[in-house]
């Protein structure tokens, strides 16, 4: 199922943007996942718009700017009234403190995303994993608001590592969306997260959506990663957060899930059943897969159009995730 589609739209409240329930996430294009060159990330951005993709997640510190610049130049030229472009800001924070999350600093980041993104008004700026005590510091969020009301962004929203950040950016009351990890691998979400996003009319976009690509069930024991891909350098959180990379799951449990996870039957590849779990959760409104193919980039959009999970299907799913994957992420995040 990986011909032309048209993805489903949602919206939440504070957002008052259309998102495609599956997006394109573009770390991919950047950086930290192998080469991808510019001639295949254009293709990779063409097709899933050709899909019926309209949400592009990105970030200023993926490729240092390279990402950005892809996703801008690319939404202009298709019709940039078509789509939705979230990207985000801090992880440029040398060192990355609280302290720097200044007005200047939050303006500057924000010029730079400006222009590599070619637009005066940005859709949607999301704080980049920010240090924990950022959450509890009112003037972030005042300078967040002042920057909105100077034209600089329509929304902002929080990525966030943990359950308990999202929560406290989900009282702030004009976080417009919460980006966090969800996934068949990453379920603890789903006690109050989602339910407090929904009540609150914020949006969450799930992010690491297949566990970095476990989900796909195509890695075995042996399989390796170029130097470039986190994959390789962050297994144990050299470089960030080791929950960005395989989920957090240890890779050997992860691969022996990954296959079980395989073997569940229902319709679409495992990648795709793993996707259309996430949009049937109540609460989310969208999804991010990055692709690192246009075949791959289609086969995401597809996922939305496949049945809803089926209750047999939900329930194999959290007996394998208690059996094998909670007691490895779910008191961490």
């Amino acid at each position: 199922m990986t011909g032309p589609t048209t993805v489903p739209q949602r919206t939440a409240p504070r957002l008052g943007r259309e998102l495609s329930v599956v997006g394109l996430g573009c770390w991919q294009l950047g950086a930290d996942w192998g080469e991808v060159p510019e001639e295949r990330a254009v293709e990779i951005l063409e097709a899933a718009a050709d899909a019926g993709i309209t949400f592009l997640d990105t970030a200023d510190v993926y490729g240092d700017g390279r990402s950005e610049r892809l996703v801008g130049s690319f939404v202009h030229g298709r019709g940039r009234e078509r789509f939705t472009v979230a990207t985000k800001m801090g992880r440029r924070a040398d060192p990355h403190t609280a302290e720097q999350f200044t007005p200047d600093n939050l303006r500057r980041w924000n010029d730079r995303s400006r222009e590599l993104l070619g637009d005066d008004t940005l859709d949607l700026v999301q704080l980049h994993c920010p240090p924990p005590e950022v959450y509890a510091r009112d003037d972030v969020f005042d300078t967040l608001d002042e920057m909105v009301e100077e034209g600089r962004m329509r929304a902002y929203g929080v990525s966030v590592e943990t359950v308990a950040e999202a929560m406290s950016a989900i009282a702030r009351p004009h976080v417009a969306s919460i980006q966090i990890i969800l996934n068949v691998f990453r379920r603890k979400p789903l006690e109050e997260v989602t339910g407090a996003a929904a009540e609150a009319g914020v949006a969450i976009i799930a992010r690491v959506p297949l566990a970095s690509g476990l989900l796909t069930g195509k890695f075995d024991e042996t399989s390796t990663f170029s130097p470039d891909d986190h994959r390789a350098f962050n297994r144990h959180g050299e470089a960030f957060d080791v929950g960005e990379t395989f989920s957090g799951v240890p890779y050997e449990v992860g691969v022996q899930a990954a296959r079980e996870f395989s073997a569940i039957e229902g319709p679409g590849t495992p990648a795709q059943r793993a996707l259309r779990w996430i949009v049937d959760q109540p609460g989310v409104t969208t999804t991010i897969p990055g692709a690192s193919s246009p075949e791959q980039a289609r086969a995401n959009a597809a996922a939305a159009l496949l049945p809803p999970t089926t209750e047999e299907a939900e329930r194999a799913y959290a007996e394998l995730y208690d059996r094998l994957v909670k007691e490895h992420v779910h008191d961490r995040w």
